[in-house]
């Protein structure tokens, strides 16, 4: 029986939630960009590179490990699925990860494909433009709710803000406007409820180098 196995040299700076959220070492713009950049060319990689496309199927912001360059290095490999590239109708495999995450189509389905690997991308991507949870909780007169990033996002957007006003505010000012407006855009490109309106990784390297 064969076994894969993945090894990873020492990675010093822990995991991408660990910084975003708990700001041991802050995460400036241009860390925030080498992680977007590498985290697209890891999925580039699993999904177009090799004989066979793999599935992640867990991209969340503790599943990416951080070297001591803040280059980002994709683990968990748990769930992963090897599928032939030419496959388009999905993956039939057990599902789970954080909230926020999973692609709709994924609940109904319970099927991963590329497109819903793109869009825990892309929640991933908007999380480190907006330096906010993929899922914030909160009760009113003892009822419960969520509101999802990319839903505050998108309304933020659609109702004529500037990318000012989602921007993670401890960045100040000391980020690109348009480099951000880029970000945003990518990120809720790649977390479009409708899978067949999702750019493939190929689009998203294009879209990230303009």
């Amino acid at each position: 029986m064969k076994e894969l196995l993945i090894v990873y040299e020492f990675v010093a700076n822990k995991t991408l939630e660990y910084h975003l959220f708990k700001e041991t070492v802050f995460l400036t713009w241009g860390h925030r960009k080498t992680i977007a950049w590498g985290l697209a060319s890891a999925l580039l990689y699993l999904h177009e590179e090799r004989e066979q496309s793999v599935l992640h199927c867990d991209i969340k912001l503790d599943n990416i490990l951080l070297d001591s360059n803040f280059s980002p290095k994709l683990c968990d490999f748990g769930l992963a699925r090897p599928v032939e590239h030419e496959q388009e109708s999905g993956y039939p495999t057990v599902l789970t990860g954080a909230p926020g995450y999973l692609a709709p189509e994924c609940k109904k389905s319970g099927k991963a494909s590329k497109e819903s690997d793109i869009y825990s991308f892309g929640v991933v991507v908007l999380q480190m433009a907006c330096g906010k949870p993929a899922v914030e909780q909160f009760q009113e007169n003892g009822t419960k709710f969520e509101l999802k990033l990319v839903d505050w996002v998108l309304e933020k957007i659609e109702g004529g803000e500037n990318v000012s006003a989602v921007a993670d505010p401890r960045l100040g000012l000391s980020y690109d406007e348009k480099e951000m407006e880029q970000l945003i855009v990518v990120g809720l490109s790649c977390a479009n409820p409708n899978p067949y309106d999702r750019p493939s990784i190929w689009e998203v390297i294009n879209m990230l180098k303009c």
